[in-house]
Order: structure tokens, then C-alpha cells, then sequence
């Protein structure tokens, strides 16, 4: 909050004002009545006695020290804050590319709404739990591209993701080797990285034909795979869509029979394995999530960029000084 020309840093703290403006009416209150009992005993005989060491001039000096001090105390309290100073800060993380299948087994409805929507919001939560990240889109079925290069810029890759609709699926089949190659070469124009970690969100339906070479390139290159499979065992049609996106059927084989698409779970399973990472069972609730995260966050963090920060010097110290000049000297009085 600004006020004054100042910010004040620590604004939720004026619910402490009412009681601050309470004492020091106590104060006055405490001060009055005084003046007014000198008032009643100036007047009595003994009052040359009684009153010899009673000054009022000293007791209004003690109210009003007093009064300064608690309201000095207050205004530290609220941290006022000027003189815009810029930092430099070296901002710490991990790598992070995120492998999203765009293929047409992506539309089954195993996973509500569909694989598509349902591994954008797992990804949507990935996000949110991890901290000081640079994380890229990578988007693939039978070839790969980057969607969203590393980046610390949350709302950056948010705008990319949600780009990705049913548009955007590939009539193609899927060929999990690209998105390997595609995350590789990413990772190459990233100097001195110690950790290179890949998080792969398919229905592992593979039609791949040099993967066996692109899990050993990887696990030479130090890539950590992790997958996270989108679908069931059962496995589900897969809807087909006219151009105004209305479904007019299921995919059929070539004898006219529906095709059913299934998650591939030990194909998934075998390539995180084989490169040091983790398969994730899909869940409804959040526990694949924290299980993903808790495996990326044992991985050191390394540095990835420097940030400048303007930022606001703390003068909470003036008014606490000026508090303890003003308690201080109503002491001594």
C-alpha cells in the first residue's frame, strides 16, 4: 500500500491501529484525571506538602513521550519502505521439458474429458507445485516440435499449452523416438547442465522405429525420462470430429471394426527405467502429481539466470529509533 509518497510493507498490520489509538486516549484519560486531582488538592492546607514533588508540565511532557513512542512503534510496524534500489539475483531451478502426445489416440475418453484434456490439466498442476523451474512445451505424434522453449515465465507457457485443442491433434500415428531426439537437441544448446529432465505425458501407443538407439543416446547424454501414461489398460474408442468439431464416429480398422486404443504401460515403463526415471500411474486426484514432483525435486538445483529486482529499502529502523529515543527519554523523566 502507498500512502504519503511511501510504501508500507507491512499494510495488514493497521488492524493494530485501533488499539494503538485506544492507549493513548487511556493516556490522556490517565493525564486529565491527574490534572484534575492537583486541581482538588491544590486548595486543602497540606497542599504545599503534597504537592511538592507533583509537576504538571513533567507529566504532560511523560504522556505526550509516551504518545510519540507507541505511535513511532506503529509506524515500524507497517515497514514503511523508499529509495528504489535495483538487485541482481541469481535465479536457481531445474530444467524441465514437458513431451505432450498430440496424436489422434490422445481424443479417447478413457480419461474424462478426454486423454488430451486430462494430461493438459495434470500438466497445468505440475506447473503450479514447482518452484523457480524452466520448463518448455514439446509437442509430438509422428514428428516433434518445440511449443514453448525453457522458460521461468509461468503465464509464457500457459498460453502455449492452451493453444493446444483438438486442432491441433495429428492425423499421424505416434513416434515416441521424436520426442526424445526433439528434447536432446534442446538440452544440447543448454551448456554445463548436470541435470536434463523429461517428462513424457502420452498414451504410449508407439510406432517408433529407431527408439531402442534414441534410449541409449539419452541415457549417454544423461536425459531423465520420466512418463506419465494418459489412458486405461480397457482403453476406449477414439472419436472422430468434423470441422465444426462435432463427432461424427469412431475410428474403424480397415474391416470396418471400431479400433480400441489402450495405454501402453510397459513400453512406458521400460523407457523411464532404462533412463533413471519414474513411470506414473495416472491418477483422479493429485497423488501422480506430488509422486512426480517429489522425483524431480531430488534432482540439484543449478543456476540458470541472472534477474535484476527493483526493490524498495526497509526504513523500519527511523521510526523503531525514534520509538526508543521517545520511551527512552520519557524514562529518565
Amino acid at each position: 500500500m502507498r500512502l504519503f509518497g511511501i510504501m508500507w510493507g507491512a499494510a495488514h498490520h493497521l488492524l493494530y491501529l485501533p488499539f494503538v489509538i485506544a492507549a493513548i486516549l487511556l493516556l490522556v484519560y490517565r493525564f486529565v484525571r491527574l490534572k484534575k486531582v492537583i486541581a482538588l488538592l491544590a486548595g486543602s492546607l497540606r497542599s504545599g506538602v503534597v504537592l511538592r514533588h507533583v509537576s504538571l508540565g513533567r507529566s504532560m511532557l511523560k504522556t505526550i513521550l509516551w504518545g510519540l513512542g507507541l505511535t513511532s512503534l506503529f509506524f515500524a510496524l507497517l515497514r514503511p519502505q523508499w529509495n528504489k534500489k535495483e538487485e541482481i539475483v541469481m535465479q536457481q531451478g531445474r530444467d524441465l521439458f514437458v513431451a505432450l502426445d498430440v496424436s489422434r489416440s490422445m481424443l479417447a475418453q478413457d480419461c474424462a474429458p478426454s486423454r488430451l484434456e486430462f494430461a493438459k490439466q495434470k500438466i497445468k498442476k505440475l506447473l503450479k507445485h514447482l518452484s523457480s523451474e524452466r520448463v518448455g512445451l514439446i509437442l509430438f505424434s509422428g514428428s516433434s516440435f518445440v511449443q514453448c522453449p525453457l522458460t521461468t515465465d509461468e503465464s509464457s507457457f500457459l498460453m502455449f499449452l492452451n493453444q493446444v485443442d483438438v486442432e491441433t491433434i495429428s492425423s499421424g500415428t505416434t513416434a515416441i523416438d521424436q520426442a526424445i531426439a526433439k528434447a536432446l537437441q534442446a538440452f544440447d544448446m543448454q551448456a554445463n547442465r548436470k541435470n536434463k529432465l523429461f517428462i513424457l505425458f502420452t498414451d504410449g501407443e508407439d510406432f517408433s522405429s529407431n527408439l531402442a538407439k534414441i534410449k541409449k543416446r539419452a541415457t549417454k547424454a544423461g536425459l531423465h525420462i520420466f512418463t506419465v501414461g494418459v489412458g486405461s489398460a480397457e482403453g476406449a474408442p477414439i472419436p472422430l470430429f468434423d470441422e465444426r468439431g462435432n463427432q461424427v464416429g469412431h475410428q474403424k480398422d480397415k474391416k470396418g471394426s471400431v479400433v480400441i486404443s489402450r495405454m501402453n504401460e510397459g513400453i512406458l515403463r521400460g523407457l523411464a527405467t532404462d533412463s533413471g526415471g519414474t513411470f506414473i500411474h495416472p491418477r483422479e486426484d493429485d497423488a501422480d502429481i506430488h509422486e512426480l514432483v517429489t522425483q524431480i525435486e531430488a534432482f540439484e538445483k543449478e543456476d540458470l539466470e541472472e534477474k535484476k529486482f527493483a526493490k524498495l529499502e526497509e526504513q523500519y529502523q527511523y521510526p523503531l529509533l525514534a520509538s526508543f529515543i521517545f520511551f527512552a527519554l520519557e524514562w529518565m523523566l
